[in-house]
């Protein structure tokens, strides 16, 4: 059902005020503007910049009514089956008097067999308004919709200058793939900037799509692209998860679901700082294939009431949009820390919780989410029952072996070439290290050397090394009730 069809329903359900929290605001113009040609409705819109005017047909005259106040009386005076729609009302809400006179006409607009349409920026509607509105979510194009903005926008370019097309099927199969998530202004400005960049548009250009879609989300700050150079052999160790990967990488493929398989849902990695967590959903995204988008929880908390929960809601709603793809939450516990507790937030935290829950057990589209957590201790009970992931490894300290391998990985990542170097040495003296501190012990070893102006040799890293103090040293007691806890709840990676 598409957003036209929904109002329809809406209106027919009896629902007399609706909330529609958006960026896009000429969408949902357009929205109501067709549900209204349907139902043969009428259109009124009332800005603070421009007043009241027709909201089917274009005002040539004078608009009339410019204040919050006169804009809700006339809203009141208007004939039944009528679309009475305010824009940007809710920031003049903190007025007591303009909130009285809302209240007021939505009763009357009730009685009146009308429907008011709130159309804000942000989600700061007062909770009496809250109450008595029903939220309504503007849907992004699906694929068949892309194509069509596809051709209708090279059309309307077309029309105004030449434009060359080069385009394969698997080029334009590809462009309309990376086009998802997006609304339908962003992948019709993206598309314009793409096509006047050389009056052309063939297979080479679905890379400027990919960088500027990156851009478009980004700007929102709700879910962050991430690129994915890295593979499964830049990571030493973890020899269980990698087979667990590695036995999943299809299962997002056609013959996966005729097989009668569904797409894996996540999995939570635990474990020491340093030790990789954040390393394996990237090298995931990379060894799968697919986009990898990171969810900064962050910038979903607002200062407005329901604000965050709406955030929440269309970074879900979107990164389902751009599947198959897999999503990156970075340190759950902490996004979520005062679920669970007792918050003071007012229960913000808790019902954000509930949120990527219900959203965890009900999504449809595959989305594989990688959850990585430092903290066992905060993270709320409900994260760890079974079903929430398909599995929860641990990642802990390296072995011997494993440290051998991440001194290679990262000497050679660095121009260097590992057999120069005893590795067994390096992995003996690195006891206790977990990979990022080997990391940084290569990385100092090579400052050093640079500085003296000479080449790093095996007694500059050793030494390095050996003077170094890694966290299992420094906070012993906080490691070994990890490694405690871990025993027998959960897979070990490695």
């Amino acid at each position: 059902m598409n957003d036209v069809q929904e109002l329809i329903r809406l209106v027919q359900g009896g629902v007399s005020c609706l909330s529609i929290v958006t960026h896009e605001e000429h969408q949902a113009l357009e929205v109501i503007r067709k549900a209204a040609q349907e139902l043969g409705w009428k259109m009124r819109i009332w800005s603070a910049g421009r007043g009241t005017r027709d909201g089917l047909f274009a005002v040539l005259d004078r608009t009339e009514n410019p204040t919050p106040d006169e804009g809700l009386q006339e809203f009141c005076r208007l004939p039944s089956h009528t679309f009475c729609v305010a824009l940007d009302l809710g920031k003049h809400l903190q007025s007591h008097l303009i909130l009285r006179m809302l209240r007021d006409a939505i009763y009357r607009i009730e009685l009146n067999q009308s429907m008011l349409v709130l159309i804000d920026s942000e989600d700061c509607l007062p909770g009496s308004i809250r109450s008595c509105s029903r939220r309504f979510e503007l849907s992004l194009p699906s694929a068949e919709e892309l194509e069509n903005i596809f051709r209708n926008t090279l059309r309307q370019i077309r029309n105004k200058t030449p434009l060359e097309i080069g385009l394969s099927k698997e080029g334009l199969e590809a462009i309309i793939r990376n086009l998802r998530g997006l609304s339908i202004r962003q992948a019709r400005q993206l598309l314009q900037e793409v096509a006047a960049a050389d009056r052309r548009l063939d297979d080479e250009d679905v890379n400027r799509i990919i960088a500027g879609k990156r851009a478009l989300i980004e700007a929102d700050r709700l879910l962050e692209s991430v690129e994915t150079p890295l593979t499964m052999d830049e990571i030493g160790g973890m020899g269980n998860l990698k087979k667990w990967l590695s036995a999943r990488k299809k299962a997002f493929s056609k013959e996966a679901a005729e097989f009668g398989l569904t797409p894996p849902r996540g999995i939570l990695i635990l474990g020491v700082q340093g030790a990789g967590k954040s390393l394996c959903a990237k090298a995931i995204a990379a060894a799968w294939r697919q986009p990898l988008f990171r969810l900064d929880c962050g910038v979903l908390y607002n200062k407005y009431i329901g604000e965050s929960e709406h955030n929440l809601r269309t970074a879900l709603r979107q990164i389902e949009a751009m599947s198959p793809a897999i999503l990156w939450i970075d340190e759950i516990e902490k996004a979520f820390a005062s679920a669970a507790s007792q918050s003071s937030d007012g229960g913000l935290s808790k019902r954000m919780f509930a949120t990527l829950l219900t959203w965890m057990q009900e999504h449809k589209q595959p989305v594989f989410l990688v959850a990585t957590a430092n903290d066992i201790e905060a993270l709320p009970p409900e994260l760890l029952r079974k079903g929430r992931f398909d599995e929860i490894f641990f990642v802990g300290l390296p072995d011997k072996k494993t440290r051998r391998e991440i001194f290679a990985i990262h000497l050679k990542k660095r121009k260097r070439d590992p057999k120069q170097f005893d590795l067994d040495a390096l992995a003996e003296a690195a006891e206790g290290f977990s990979g990022s501190e080997i990391e940084q012990a290569v990385i100092a070893a090579l400052h050093e050397a640079f500085s003296k102006g000479s080449e790093l040799d095996m007694e500059t890293l050793l030494r390095l090394v050996r003077s170094s103090v890694p966290l299992s040293v420094t906070m012993r007691e906080r490691i070994e009730a990890l490694y405690q806890w871990a025993q027998g709840r959960v897979i070990w990676a490695d």
